[in-house]
């Protein structure tokens, strides 16, 4: 009896091919494929993303299974991507081609489905080259899971350079030329006075009159690349100052602290929403001793009489087979995920666009979380908050240690992004 159960045992084991590999052990078994598993049997879920990225980069085939096992990845059984997996601590199962046949069989049947993950995107993130004293939580994504970038900055999208890339990512920049009202606490902090002069004398080099005159511009630029077909991921204070931006274009909303003029006593009516992404109707902060921008933002949290408390957001199940995309936006192992602040925490539902899609938002509260869209020929998605493992990241304050958190449901959701483009699109069904 006891040999017969380890007859079938092995006879099981050879034709669907599943045996855990993780950091530090081998497998004795020959495979065709190894699956990523990214439900909570996966050792290091934000790696996985790593490793998948690297099988496409290398001309392999790789599949991105929609709400199966967590939205597992499948690739092939090569040695150098079953060795980085090890390297990395990536808990990989390798199958057979009856193994993977019976995973497409369970996908089939139910609110599944695979997504061919064809050529690795070219990424671009918006960042100073003398970076301020705050991180960026996709810069320490993308470095951590080994996923390569390109750092660009005013003069690289004012010289149209944008147009080498399929991905592009903004963060904590204020693109109305007001440095997210910093100057109010740190006005006379040797970095703020760097950045401002730096941003100064670029201005000079594009024949801009002063700082939102440039980064209205460079708005411009991000919403062409939009336009034309590029990916747009954004974070944090990037969201909110970038439609304003697009949308203020012939209209100074900028305050005294940045050019000196004061902000148009009219600005709310002269707004062109219709050349936002996201937001439509939102009302400028008018007064430039108040630490927000507008009423996009649902926590206020740098206004102490309108901060709220943090809660938690839900993201929401959506069809594979009828909406890839979203399916993709929000493939996670955790449907519930803590909130964490950011200069825009939230995005107000009463300004959100009709037609955009909500992913994610916190039951009950007048905000969503997560947004995404199309413009033109490319889109969009717009994540509030700064960083997902560090919920009150203030300026100054260490970069948080992916190696403690390896398994972040919020960090998931910012490496979503990054393989997103990489998808071979099905034509939408709805």
């Amino acid at each position: 009896m006891h040999r017969r159960a380890i007859a079938s045992w092995l006879r099981t084991t050879l034709v669907a091919g599943i045996l855990l590999v993780t950091s530090g052990s081998a497998s004795v078994l020959r495979a065709q494929h190894l699956l990523l598993p990214m439900d909570d049997a996966q050792r290091n879920h934000l790696k996985a993303y790593g490793v998948t990225y690297q099988a496409i980069k290398a001309g392999q085939k790789a599949e991105w299974f929609l709400n199966y096992r967590g939205g597992a990845f499948l690739i092939p059984d090569v040695p150098d991507l079953r060795r980085r997996a090890a390297l990395d601590g990536v808990t990989v199962e390798p199958l057979t081609d009856a193994g993977v046949a019976a995973a497409r069989a369970e996908i089939a049947g139910g609110n599944m489905d695979a997504v061919v993950l064809e050529r690795a995107p070219r990424i671009a993130i918006y960042r100073p080259v003398d970076q301020p004293p705050w991180d960026d939580a996709v810069t320490l994504a993308l470095t951590y899971a080994g996923i390569d970038f390109t750092s660009v900055w005013d003069d690289e999208v004012m010289r149209g350079d944008l147009s080498k890339f399929d991905w592009v990512h903004l963060h904590h920049e204020d693109f109305t030329g007001q440095y997210n009202k910093l100057y109010l606490a740190y006005r006379d902090a040797p970095w703020f006075v760097a950045q401002r002069e730096r941003d100064m004398a670029t201005a000079r080099r594009f024949d801009r009159h002063d700082v939102p005159g440039l980064k209205k511009a460079v708005a411009d630029n991000i919403r062409l690349f939009v336009e034309r077909g590029g990916f747009l991921f954004a974070m944090c204070g990037a969201t909110e100052s970038l439609d304003l931006s697009i949308a203020s274009f012939a209209v100074d909303i900028a305050g005294p602290f940045s050019d000196g003029t004061p902000p148009a006593p009219d600005a709310d009516a002269r707004m062109d929403w219709t050349r936002a992404l996201a937001f439509r109707g939102a009302h400028v902060e008018p007064s430039p001793y108040v630490n927000a921008l507008s009423d996009i933002d649902g926590h206020q949290v740098n206004v102490p009489s309108r901060r709220q408390p943090l809660g938690a957001f839900a993201l929401f199940g959506f069809s594979a087979k009828l909406d890839p995309v979203a399916t993709m936006l929000v493939q996670d192992h955790r449907t519930v995920v803590p909130d964490f602040y950011g200069v825009t925490t939230s995005f107000n539902r009463a300004v959100i666009k009709p037609g955009v899609t909500i992913l994610a938002q916190e039951d009950g509260a007048p905000w969503a979380k997560y947004l995404h869209g199309d413009y033109g020929k490319g889109s969009w998605t717009f994540l509030g908050g700064h960083d997902p493992e560090d919920p009150q990241h203030a300026i100054g304050s260490a970069p948080t240690d992916l190696s403690l958190h390896p398994n972040s449901p919020g960090y998931r959701l910012i490496l979503n992004n990054v393989l997103f483009p990489a998808a071979k699109k099905k034509p939408r069904k709805t």
